[in-house]
């Protein structure tokens, strides 16, 4: 295995895909992860939108493991400038304009305790 160190920038062969990161192989020995958040600025929904196994690819180490040795790479500390990727406007179960979804407990905690009450009084007879 060869020496290593945080901070350098190498050249790694993808070697294996998985929904949290992609495996590079540095050397006939050595292989790191790139991590899903690493793989690219912004959200990667399917690393194999970006890549495939067998792909050379730039990485920078970004940690080493001091006892088990693994290595954390990173694609993105290499970009020149922020990708920003756009997409849909996340949308949400309520609508204020239409006043529907959830009430605050201040209101809703009467009528709780009625039904509470009413349940506990139906369970004694």
């Amino acid at each position: 295995m060869l020496e290593y160190k945080i901070g350098q920038i190498l050249e790694g062969t993808i070697t294996g895909i998985q929904p949290y990161g992609a495996f590079a192989s540095l050397d006939e020995q050595t292989q790191g992860l790139i991590h899903v958040s690493e793989i690219q600025s912004g959200f990667t929904k399917n690393i194999h939108d970006v890549l495939k196994i067998g792909d050379k690819v730039q990485v920078q180490i970004i940690d080493i493991d001091e006892y088990t040795k693994k290595i954390s790479l990173s694609r993105r500390t290499l970009e020149k400038q922020f990708v920003h990727h756009h997409y849909r406007k996340k949308r949400y179960f309520t609508n204020k304009n239409k006043k529907i979804g959830f009430k605050k407990i201040d209101q809703e905690l009467p009528k709780w305790i009625e039904e509470a009450l009413n349940q506990l009084t139906n369970e004694e007879k």
